[in-house]
């Protein structure tokens, strides 16, 4: 998923929540109809506030444990939602967009949030493999 993620990310002009997501509906953890949620979620929607990777994850979370669905309920899609964000900060530190792009320039920013998108998307399949 990392490399299909950075490459959506870099190369085919999704942004970073729209890449978590369009990997996982290819990857078949999620329907289709999820891609228009994770539209606005990127670059921390657009305030510079919780990262754009992080939100797609929690979009696909909530596909998959989320209340509504058979195999979910409101406790264990919290318990993942928790679980993944305690990931992303052991391994990136912040959640915050503004703060995870601090000090980085414009011509750097794309590759510096393609390693985010990479991290977030290898978080993901290890949390979501075993139901695929």
């Amino acid at each position: 998923m990392r490399e299909k993620a950075k490459d959506y990310y870099i190369n085919k002009g999704y942004s970073c929540s729209e890449s978590i997501v369009k990997t996982a509906i290819d990857e078949g953890m999620c329907p289709k109809d999820l891609m228009p949620c994770a539209t606005t979620f990127c670059g921390g929607m657009l305030t510079g506030c919780l990262c754009g990777v992080i939100a797609g994850a929690q979009i696909v979370l909530g596909y998959n444990f989320g209340r509504e669905n058979v195999k979910g309920n409101e406790n264990i899609a919290r318990e993942k939602a928790k679980e993944f964000v305690e990931e992303f900060k052991k391994r990136n530190k912040y959640t915050c967009c503004r703060i995870l792009s601090k000090n980085v320039s414009l011509e750097n920013k794309k590759e510096h949030c393609s390693k985010l998108v990479e991290s977030g998307a290898e978080i993901l399949e290890s949390m979501l493999k075993v139901r695929v």
